[in-house]
């Protein structure tokens, strides 16, 4: 059996089965291949919930103040619209809106924090307020919001409070981010219409859609592309396949 050996800040060690660390794939022996699965986001932020003292680097400057973030200005194409959804790891939820007839392009993005241009590690690391978001551009001749937020709904646990799954932390919390007072009225509606047929409460934010910034290109359509371990998933219209975000 191979074993993972963490020591953290205060010299306490830990011994882990590798086995039981369902992200890491077992790869030759080499420095890179160790350095780069130790030092990954994904690494890090699994260790930090256990309280091992793994700490995902930030780029934030810690003396700057908060930063208002402003609307989305950004123009969908024409005859297009946008839609905006926080619904955990952004990987399977961008693949979910792929599959959608009448969606013509997504993006795996950061929105609703203070701080201009972040990083992955910034968002991971909780101190930027960012929510792993994906902006669905849509023909709404094609398909309506409302079919939208369906796969919004079926796609995640709206009734946990910054976690999904094995997820856990403020970038994986439940929203919809609307862009027009239509698309919030229906949010609200199809909210209620949910929360009758849940035993538990929905927490799910319902906000304008702030400033988006696109995510580094490796997220970008990173389960369509193979993701981890290079098994494509696909992202034909109206496919139902199971989405698997880590295996």
């Amino acid at each position: 059996m191979l074993i993972l050996k963490i020591t953290t800040t205060a010299n306490f060690s830990l011994l882990l089965p590798l086995s039981k660390i369902p992200f890491i794939k077992i790869l030759p022996i080499s420095p890179f291949h160790s350095s780069q699965k130790m030092n990954s986001p994904r690494m890090s932020s699994w260790l930090n919930k256990f309280g091992f003292g793994a700490r995902t680097e930030s780029s934030i400057d810690s003396s700057s103040s908060e930063i208002p973030q402003g609307p989305d200005h950004d123009v969908p194409d024409p005859g297009k619209q946008f839609a905006q959804f926080g619904a955990g790891c952004f990987w399977g939820v961008e693949l979910a809106y792929q599959r959608v007839t009448g969606v013509t392009k997504t993006e795996a993005g950061y929105s609703q924090g203070f701080v201009h241009n972040p990083r992955y590690e910034d968002v991971c690391s909780g101190t930027s307020n960012h929510s792993e978001v994906v902006r669905v551009q849509y023909d709404p001749n094609e398909c309506s919001y409302e079919s939208l937020l369906d796969v919004f709904w079926a796609r995640h646990d709206p009734t946990t409070l910054n976690r999904q799954g094995n997820d856990v932390g403020t970038q994986y919390r439940s929203g919809i981010y609307f862009y027009t007072p239509e698309q919030e009225k229906a949010a609200l509606e199809s909210q209620d219409r949910q929360q009758k047929i849940l035993n538990r409460k929905i927490i799910t934010e319902i906000l304008p859609a702030k400033k988006f910034y696109r995510a580094e290109e490796d997220h970008q359509q990173y389960l369509a592309k193979g993701g981890r371990f290079g098994s494509k998933q696909s992202a034909g219209k109206g496919c139902n396949d199971p989405i698997r975000c880590y295996g």
